[in-house]
């Protein structure tokens, strides 16, 4: 039978790349995204688009209601953040967990009941290459991606008597969903970047430049991370993906 994956954060970058992937693979594909005017996925009688916003309980709850049964979730939803903890608003490190972690958390509480009922399924959390070095000024943003990994870890012994696997994928960084345009901003004083770390971040800013004109991720290399991630059960628990992120993992 045809299997069925919801992806979020589907309308651009990763989530769109992965869609395409599965759909190419001949998968059910249940694309979502809080903006589905932005969607640009190829037609498939095999496709639906749903909004979702994986911070609304309500829209969970449409979007599940008519996906249907689900086979694998992709957690891929979420944004970055690039500055000093003296710049960022707390309010901003509550919006970086509310999307990259709870948003997470209320997806898998969202289809688990379904996946217990048929004793199988797959969830693949999407994580950073980031966690393998102490990377500055994304201090908030990798603690949102620590604790997604932390959640995959626990949750993957959790759900194993029930035939649920889980599974966390961590992309390099990618030239079309890298932080260049936020850092940019922010290093040139927009985005409330404290002016005594000017220097310092006009420095980790070149250097974040010049890193990503050595190997990086494209797309497809995390699509065909988390397309393995959903269908090899004997694939690792976790899954650098892209040139830069198999290169830190292995601490190069």
């Amino acid at each position: 039978m045809m299997k069925t994956v919801l992806i979020t954060g589907c309308s651009t970058g990763f989530g769109r790349d992965t869609a395409i992937h599965f759909l190419d693979q001949g998968w059910r594909v249940v694309a979502t995204m809080r903006n589905p005017a932005a969607n640009s996925l190829p037609m498939s009688d095999r496709l639906i688009v749903l909004q979702l916003d994986v911070t609304n309980a309500d829209s969970i709850a449409a979007a599940i209601a008519q996906a249907g049964p689900i086979d694998v979730l992709v957690n891929n939803a979420g944004f970055g953040w690039l500055n000093a903890v003296e710049g960022t608003p707390l309010d901003t490190v509550r919006a970086l967990f509310e999307t990259n972690l709870f948003g997470a958390i209320a997806m898998m509480q969202a289809v688990l009941p379904g996946m217990r009922e048929q004793r199988s399924g797959v969830i693949v959390n999407v994580s950073s290459s980031s966690l393998y070095k102490p990377l500055p000024l994304l201090s908030a943003y990798r603690a949102s991606k620590a604790a997604m990994n932390a959640l995959t870890e626990s949750a993957a012994h959790e759900l194993a008597p029930f035939g649920i696997r889980v599974r966390v994928v961590m992309p390099g960084m990618a030239p079309s969903t890298s932080f260049s345009g936020t850092a940019q901003g922010h290093v040139m004083g927009a985005g409330g970047f404290p002016e005594a770390y000017a220097d310092y971040a006009q420095a980790t800013f070149a250097a974040m430049m010049q890193a990503a004109n050595g190997p990086v991720t494209v797309g497809q290399d995390v699509a065909d991370a988390i397309f393995r991630a959903a269908t090899d059960a004997d694939c690792p628990a976790v899954l650098p993906a892209g040139a830069d992120a198999v290169a830190w993992a292995k601490g190069e």
